[in-house]
């Protein structure tokens, strides 16, 4: 499994998913152009000292992500507007999870090029989505359940 964030915007959310990846040693790709430099304090500081152990892919744009990873490997895009369920998808263990920036998702051109690889979190209660990191977490852990034992970590 990987994870790629398509121009993140908010350094705290993408240090809390450098966190999340370097703990279950997932490579994190970022797809600029972002919206914080990667030198910010909130960013390190979201990290802590997880920092030097992430596994790290910087990418200067979609087409060039299109080009390496995204051209090999299955996409999976996830966004609240999506479906099917996260929990009906089924993972085979050598995608890579995509998320869009928090204040819009992914753009609809890339949603409509990927339209069987698709997943959302159900979400039931009165809120329109859930924030980045934990979406992240979510999902990265369900792929990793269906995909690995789990149970001996």
């Amino acid at each position: 499994m990987q994870v790629a964030l398509y121009q993140p915007e908010i350094p705290p959310n993408t240090g809390n998913i450098g966190r999340i990846c370097a703990a279950t040693q997932t490579r994190l790709h970022l797809i600029g152009p972002l919206g914080f430099s990667l030198e910010d304090k909130y960013l390190r500081r979201a990290g802590l000292d997880y920092w030097p152990h992430l596994d790290l892919v910087v990418w200067q744009s979609w087409s060039e992500f299109a080009q390496g990873p995204g051209s090999r490997r299955t996409l999976v895009l996830a966004g609240s507007k999506l479906a099917p369920s996260l929990y009906a998808h089924v993972f085979q263990g050598e995608e890579v999870l995509l998320f869009g920036p928090e204040s819009e998702g992914l753009p609809d051109w890339l949603v409509r090029q990927h339209p069987r690889a698709q997943i959302r979190i159900p979400i039931w209660g009165g809120v329109r989505s859930l924030n980045l990191a934990n979406s992240v977490s979510v999902c990265l852990f369900e792929a990793y359940r269906q995909t690995r034992d789990l149970t001996e970590l």
